[in-house]
């Protein structure tokens, strides 16, 4: 079960992670021109609607399709989301990251029911044509049914965060929040369902406290600190002020997990931490204009409303010091812990969320590569595939462009003049 959640977040993230740049250009869009911005600009402030409602969906659907069927898969993902898109009032960040891997997953269930039954010469026409075909057949299905499912789920996970505050109870999701990061979990927490909602509430009153719930650096920081100063174990101590600065300014909270994985207990001072921190942000009424990713300082504090940089960054000091001052008695009565076993336990358990390795010269996926991926490859492999059909080896051919051969190919057939 472990193993599945870690996939499926992995999944979330991966189809978000890439598209952050576009993320933060929105974000700054929307700090800078925006009536109550840094520099108000009417004109400009225009931009701000369009990206969030068209071009970053999109963008999401077209890395989801890719992801499980190619090129043409992240085509007709972003074809079919446009009708969701349509569909429904709100921002359709959650339906973008159904409707972009269910549209991969169409076009990749098609290609294997017509492999080698295209005839040489006609894979293009048949590419293009059931792309569009099965895009606009989608799209239909996305403006009339997801998109309406989608927004029912969206505000109802809004209902149910707006309860939180209410109640007085969002700090207590950092329970939930520092043990899923720990496991790997931290991105599509953050990606998956807390910039959606995020970007709903930031569209009504310019910020939003979901953009820190996760990203604040501040509960990482504070153990690194603790077992800077207070470590036993030589290698753990002189590592640790390497891990603050790619951490605290690189944004890459993953050098911290290794920390916690060595001695579980100490889980409890970001815990305690981000329950503080919330507070302190929930009864300021602090927030983001955008998510904040990678989770450095930097971004952290780029993304602040304007006059809220200090709110954000006491924020920030108060969840370090709280983590610290936590964390440093459980250091001091460890002992010495390996670091170097935690690694490579992190490093397990990363590869678990991936899937087992295969075995080494075992061949399970050959590419042929062209320049546009549509021409000679797909005839080759489309050859290459009747070829070696008879001999049932379970070895997947398929054909792409050169720039976009997958990492997990085994074998690339291409001209010399593009290798």
């Amino acid at each position: 079960m472990k193993n599945s959640i870690q996939k499926f977040g992995k999944f979330l993230s991966a189809m978000v992670m890439p598209n952050i740049g576009a993320f933060i250009a929105w974000g700054f869009i929307t700090a800078l021109f925006i009536e109550a911005g840094w520099i108000p600009n009417e004109r400009l402030a225009t931009l701000v609607d369009p990206m969030l409602k068209y071009l970053i969906p999109t963008l999401i659907a077209f890395q989801g399709g890719r992801m499980v069927g190619g090129d043409r898969g992240g085509v007709m993902g972003a074809v079919a989301t446009l009708g969701v898109i349509a569909g429904s009032e709100q921002t359709m960040l959650i339906g973008a990251m159904a409707m972009g891997p269910f549209a991969g997953l169409i076009i990749k269930k098609f290609d294997k029911a017509v492999e080698g039954k295209i005839p040489a010469g006609f894979e293009m026409l048949v590419n293009n044509f059931s792309v569009g075909i099965f895009g606009m057949i989608l799209a239909i299905i996305g403006y009339y049914l997801i998109g309406p499912v989608m927004a029912t789920i969206l505000a109802i996970l809004t209902a149910g965060v707006e309860i939180l505050v209410t109640n007085k109870l969002l700090p207590f999701v950092a329970i939930f929040v520092e043990p899923a990061k720990v496991l790997f979990l931290n991105n599509a927490i953050n990606h998956g369902i807390f910039t959606p909602i995020g970007i709903e509430q930031a569209a009504e009153t310019g910020k939003s406290i979901m953009y820190m719930l996760e990203a604040n650096p501040g509960p990482g920081l504070g153990v690194l600190l603790a077992y800077w100063v207070f470590s036993k174990d030589k290698v753990t101590k002189s590592s640790a002020p390497g891990a603050v600065i790619i951490h605290f300014f690189g944004g890459i909270h993953e050098i911290y997990f290794p920390y916690v994985l060595m001695n579980p207990v100490i889980i409890i001072a970001p815990i305690a931490a981000s329950i503080v921190t919330i507070f302190y942000y929930s009864i300021m009424g602090a927030g983001l204009v955008g998510p904040a990713s990678p989770g450095s300082i930097i971004a952290f504090l780029a993304v602040a409303p304007k006059g809220e940089t200090l709110k954000v960054l006491i924020g920030v000091v108060l969840a370090a010091v709280v983590s610290f001052v936590v964390a440093s008695p459980i250091v001091k009565l460890s002992g010495n812990k390996n670091l170097d076993e935690a690694t490579d336990k992190m490093k397990n358990m990363k590869a678990e969320a991936k899937g087992l390795a295969k075995a080494n010269g075992e061949i399970k996926k050959i590419v042929f590569a062209c320049d546009a991926g549509m021409g000679s490859s797909a005839m080759g492999a489309t050859k290459f595939r009747n070829r070696i059909a008879p001999l049932n080896l379970g070895i997947t051919v398929i054909n792409t462009s050169v720039d976009n051969v997958p990492a997990d190919a085994d074998v690339v057939v291409c001209q010399a003049v593009l290798q």
